[in-house]
């Protein structure tokens, strides 16, 4: 049996998809901009890679630290396990992301180069199994 929620935690619910947003979008447009590189050798395709990493980042980190305090504050519930999963997940894809943008900071061939292609597919990956978790209500589900 679900809650009722209340009004503040709807509208929680629908800033953090909100927020869950921009990671999944971001890291895969950079996935797009670093196969555009590769294709046609123009750097200000690393560029937007760099940037669309960089902001990814910021809103992954904003979404982590949402997870991790509905993680803690739901400790009791069966949904747990995809919470902790989908924690994992942002966890796992802010750590690649970062690796990412130090990996994207270097000059246009050496940063997308087959290592900063790979980097920018994994963190998407994680990116889209995170969202996948969030999106799917698994978190939601109360005891009965």
């Amino acid at each position: 049996m679900r809650r009722p929620i209340g009004a503040v935690g709807a509208v929680l619910q629908a800033a953090y998809g909100l927020l869950m947003a921009f990671p999944i979008a971001l890291f895969s447009f950079a996935v797009g901009t670093d196969v555009a590189y590769l294709r046609t050798a123009e750097m200000q395709w690393t560029n937007f890679s760099a940037w669309s990493i960089t902001i990814g980042l910021v809103f992954g980190g904003l979404a982590l630290i949402f997870a991790l305090v509905a993680l803690l504050a739901g400790l009791r519930t069966r949904a747990r396990r995809a919470r902790m999963l989908h924690a994992a997940a942002l966890a796992l894809m802010c750590l690649l992301g970062l690796i990412n943008a130090f990996k994207h900071s270097q000059d246009a061939w050496s940063s997308v180069g087959a290592f900063g292609l790979v980097l920018s597919i994994l963190t998407a990956i994680a990116a889209l199994v995170a969202g996948a978790v969030a999106y799917s209500g698994a978190m939601n589900e109360e005891t009965a």
